[in-house]
């Protein structure tokens, strides 16, 4: 029975209310005020279902939309069953605690955005009422919630269950509106308190995570709808503990800014939006500069916040320079190597990127670890991550260590076996001396392969040279590449090539079937030219698949049980 129905009974059906024309009069304006306001909910419901499905918050109601001008019929027929609904129900006892529940619901989210937005400090709150006060807008929340379960705790519980479930659906398929979210004010400021608690000291390491970042650009053409190598968001991901952390992905757009500015912000959302589909956590950045090297040199120097710095640097090796005959990525290579170590950053250079597996492909074998320069220990750290994924976790680390010929590589072993138990690390430990290495590199038809890569790079090297040394005897100057003096000692040529050599020569021997291989990154040499020392780099990688070339920094990674 409605509440108009019970108004008109009691006049109609009690002599002595309707024998007082103060309490009929009374009586029956109410009763029309009952009514309009009734007939004025059951025209302004419509509209309200019709503008919330209008702005897409809830994707269900689609079904209610209507255009500008328009009468909301859908929503006014739907409308119309819902209160016939209630009027068959008959019960007021049940219905009003219900409606209650959603108006006192509706005031507790309106008193807690007040006080979110005046206790974050949000610059946009600015209330008119200027004895306003986060306290009361948190009372009047606590006082909605109490009364609440003061009602009935049942549809409390209930009412709170739903508004939850529809602020979960919202969140996950709703459209996002241009009205603001007070949540992201607080991700703001609580982003904004960590960072400051991190502070810009150096990071324990054992707080310390990877911050990789991507260097999309592949030394090469890529499809126009494709922003990024799609293995690059796979091997990201691989530097992650259960894909959690960070990635920074960058791309240079070459060019002058004041033209390039909008093809460098759509370029960024397309590259943000191949992220989100490659499901890797990370932010999409795109810097317009002259050219690679120089916005390169930017990058290292100015992404990143405090101790959110990006620590690692990851790119694809450049395999195709001497296929397609780029002779301007030698000299951009080694720039942004020479870039990465001034500035203490580590490299991961990926040789075999078209070949890395995503999480599917299961990997079998070993992850064979050439641990030869002291890296504090990001080599160990990338190959544990790398057990950490479905793809790599039925591989085995193998850790071969590179000893002089006056050490006893028994001894080296023990130590090194125990270096890693220290570090709660399972790995086979294989010591290789210098005197087994040369007698592998004397003979063996294994070593073929290497051998003809060795003296096709000495004769493009001695090629090289040559014309260094005519177009300088022309010109009447000294040696000069990549526009600047450089200094050759043939004898370190040799030795470079020779030590390259045997290097690629015990990789192929120990580890051609290894899932992955990483190795240390030699540092380009000191007034070597940039041709020179990509050579190195092209025997060292010869007929490796799957090669990961590592350089540290000048900082732990690992830390030792204590």
């Amino acid at each position: 029975m409605t509440a108009v129905g019970m108004i008109v009974e009691i006049v109609c059906e009690v002599p002595e209310v309707a024998s007082i024309p103060f309490l009929r009069s009374f009586l029956l304006f109410s009763s029309c005020q009952l009514t309009s306001a009734a007939l004025q909910s059951l025209t302004g419901a419509p509209r309200l279902l019709a503008a919330i499905a209008n702005d897409d918050i809830l994707p269900v109601l689609n079904y209610f939309k209507v255009s500008e001008g328009n009468e909301p019929h859908i929503a006014t027929l739907f409308t119309a069953f819902l209160c016939i609904g209630c009027v068959i129900i008959g019960n007021l006892d049940l219905i009003t605690p219900t409606i209650t529940m959603f108006f006192l619901l509706c005031y507790c989210g309106v008193n807690l955005s007040c006080f979110l937005l005046d206790l974050l400090d949000a610059p946009s709150w600015r209330p008119r009422w200027k004895f306003h006060h986060w306290s009361l807008s948190l009372l009047g929340a606590s006082l909605c919630i109490v009364i609440m379960f003061l009602i009935s705790w049942s549809f409390t519980v209930v009412s709170l269950a739903l508004a939850s479930l529809i602020y979960y659906y919202v969140s996950i398929k709703g459209k996002a509106g241009d009205w603001g979210d007070g949540f992201k004010s607080a991700y703001f400021q609580l982003a904004l308190r960590s960072l400051r608690s991190l502070g810009a000291n150096h990071v324990h390491p054992k707080n310390w995570y990877p911050i990789p970042l991507i260097f999309c650009r592949p030394w090469g053409k890529l499809p126009e709808n494709v922003p990024c190598h799609p293995k690059l968001a796979d091997f990201a991901n691989c530097m992650k503990k259960k894909g959690r952390g960070m990635s920074i992905f960058v791309s240079i757009l070459d060019g002058d800014y004041h033209e390039c500015a909008e093809d460098a912000k759509e370029a960024c959302k397309q590259l943000g939006t191949y992220i989100d589909y490659k499901r890797c956590e990370g932010v999409a950045e795109i810097v317009v500069a002259p050219n690679m090297s120089e916005g390169f040199r930017g990058i290292v120097q100015t992404m990143g916040l405090g101790n959110l710095k990006p620590n690692i640097v990851v790119m694809r090796y450049p395999e195709i320079w001497r296929r397609e005959n780029l002779t301007e990525i030698p000299a951009t290579f080694v720039g942004i190597i020479n870039d990465c170590i001034v500035a203490n950053k580590a490299v991961v250079i990926v040789k075999g990127l078209d070949e890395w597996p995503n999480e599917y492909q299961r990997q079998y074998g070993t992850i064979d670890l050439y641990w030869i320069v002291r890296d504090g220990g990001l080599m160990l750290l990338l190959s544990q991550l790398l057990l950490t994924k479905e793809s790599f976790e039925s591989c085995k680390i193998q850790v071969f260590c590179i000893a002089e010929e006056d050490v006893d590589a028994e001894a080296l072993k023990a130590d090194v076996k125990k270096f890693l138990y220290d570090l709660r690390m399972q790995a086979e430990v294989i010591v290789i001396n210098m005197k087994s290495w040369d007698a592998q590199a004397e003979g063996g038809s294994h070593q073929d392969e290497s051998i003809e890569a060795f003296t096709g790079a000495q004769q493009r090297i001695a090629n090289y040279l040559a014309d260094m040394k005519s177009r300088a005897e022309r010109e009447g100057t000294q040696l000069m590449a990549d526009g600047k003096p450089v200094v050759v000692n043939e004898q370190q040529v040799e030795k470079f090539l020779y030590t390259t050599l045997k290097l690629n020569s015990t990789i192929l021997r120990y580890s051609r079937m290894a899932a992955v291989v990483l190795v240390s990154l030699p540092p380009p040499p000191v007034n070597h030219p940039a041709y020179f020392y990509m050579e190195y780099m092209d025997l060292l990688v010869e007929n490796v698949p799957r090669l990961l070339i590592v350089r540290g920094y000048r900082r732990d990674v690992v830390t030792l049980f204590t």
